[in-house]
């Protein structure tokens, strides 16, 4: 147990000391060649364009978005009509059988 403990400990300080060896300096760069400058500039063109490109579908996506929502709201209103219209003839009907019976009576 003893030998254990003492190779968890001896461990910690190797870790530590490993650590504390490998540290790099910060700010510590190398100039950039005009190739890197180049590529550096590709790239962030490339995401500018990958952005406005994304910008441009989440527009497509909300217009076609809201276009299915009018189409729909359009669709149930003239399924409202069609529906209104049907409850009105069955009404008219039901009334004109109502009268007929009513004159048959008379």
């Amino acid at each position: 147990m003893n030998k254990l403990i003492a190779m968890l400990i001896a461990g910690l300080f190797a870790g530590s000391a490993f650590a504390a060896a490998h540290t790099a300096a910060p700010g510590a760069k190398a100039p950039m060649t005009t190739e890197e400058k180049a590529d550096a500039k590709a790239q962030k063109d490339v995401a500018k364009a990958d952005e406005k490109s994304t910008k441009a579908d989440a527009k497509a996506d909300k217009e076609k978005a809201r276009a299915d929502a009018k189409a729909t709201k359009t669709k149930a209103e003239a399924k409202a009509e069609k529906t209104e219209a049907v409850s009105e003839a069955k009404a008219d009907k039901a009334e004109a059988k109502t009268e007929k019976a009513e004159a048959k009576t008379k």
